[in-house]
């Protein structure tokens, strides 16, 4: 197995654990080379609320490119948006293990910036 991906599995494992002991919305980040995608999972994470990813036909059509930070913080502003409009305003930050960097960084601040509070 490759090695970053041992680590990336324990750091979202080690997050998991702390979260599972707090209820409260998670919005959840996975990214790949191409894509990046979102989405808000209820308190005991049985149920997705909302998702966004740069996959939908709508958000592809605007984008020319789907794996840089300007198309991460363009989901960052439709997850927030869509949250806000089914009445959920503060969630946590679930990176899955990811660094906090890059286009992770960008959706999280485009989140922020557009209602979300984590």
């Amino acid at each position: 197995m490759n090695m970053k991906l041992i680590a990336r599995t324990k750091r979202a494992a080690r997050f998991r654990s702390k979260l599972k002991r707090r209820d409260i919305y998670c919005l959840t980040v996975h990214r790949t080379s191409r894509h990046i995608y979102a989405q808000v999972t209820s308190m005991g994470g049985s149920k997705t609320l909302m998702c966004a990813s740069t996959t939908e036909k709508k958000i592809r059509k605007e984008l020319m490119n789907t794996g840089n930070k300007r198309s991460a913080s363009m989901i960052g502003q439709v997850i927030a948006r869509r949250c806000i409009t089914i009445g959920i305003k503060k969630v946590c930050f679930d990176r899955s293990g990811f660094k906090y960097h890059g286009r992770v960084l960008s959706l999280a601040e485009s989140a922020r910036s557009n209602g979300l509070e984590f």
